[in-house]
């Protein structure tokens, strides 16, 4: 055994404590879950499931989610690049921006979206004496709250993997004569 296996080892927990500690984290995030699995109306879920409003709702949500995805990886991408070669008080203020959403409750953020972009919001006033947009509760007000949560996870993940990178790789698809989106 080498020292630096006997130093590692000597700062970890033992194993029934971690153990332990994963089994009581496993337990309190599935608990919600199957309290809600029983409390479910087994007897009536395919005739609910199967409703015109039910068909109706999950082909907005499916229709919506896809559109977000599309573009927060139109948008999140580019940012995540500019994030990842960047350094100093300029990535950090971005990355702070990013995050905002992530740390804010569900319910502020959809206020803050609402104040932001509802027909007398910040944004959306002018948005709807201009070009007559009305955001809030309409599909494009969907997929944009989809995205206010979503982007953040992607642009952060992006941004993580892109700076993990091996810089080697890239000098070396560049030497080659691979443009830049082949690089990437």
């Amino acid at each position: 055994m080498t020292v630096r296996r006997a130093v590692r080892r000597t700062h970890q927990a033992p194993i029934f404590v971690r153990v332990l500690a994963a089994l009581s984290v496993s337990v309190f995030l599935v608990l919600p879950f199957v309290a809600l699995m029983e409390r479910a109306a087994w007897s009536r879920f395919w005739h609910d499931i199967s409703s015109s409003s039910a068909t109706a709702a999950l082909r907005v949500s499916l229709t919506s989610s896809i559109i977000a995805t599309i573009m927060s990886v139109a948008f999140g991408v580019p940012l995540a690049i500019v994030l990842s070669n960047r350094h100093g008080k300029w990535r950090n203020l971005g990355r702070a921006i990013v995050t905002l959403p992530m740390v804010l409750p569900p319910v502020v953020g959809g206020i803050a979206m609402l104040f932001a972009f509802g027909r007398s919001g910040f944004a959306g006033q002018w948005l709807h004496r201009w070009f007559g947009l009305e955001l809030p509760y309409t599909f494009a007000g969907v997929v944009m709250a989809e995205m206010f949560v979503a982007l953040p996870f992607l642009v952060l993940t992006v941004e993580g993997a892109l700076r993990s990178l091996d810089g080697h790789a890239e000098e070396a698809a560049a030497t080659l004569g691979a443009s830049t989106w082949l690089t990437l």
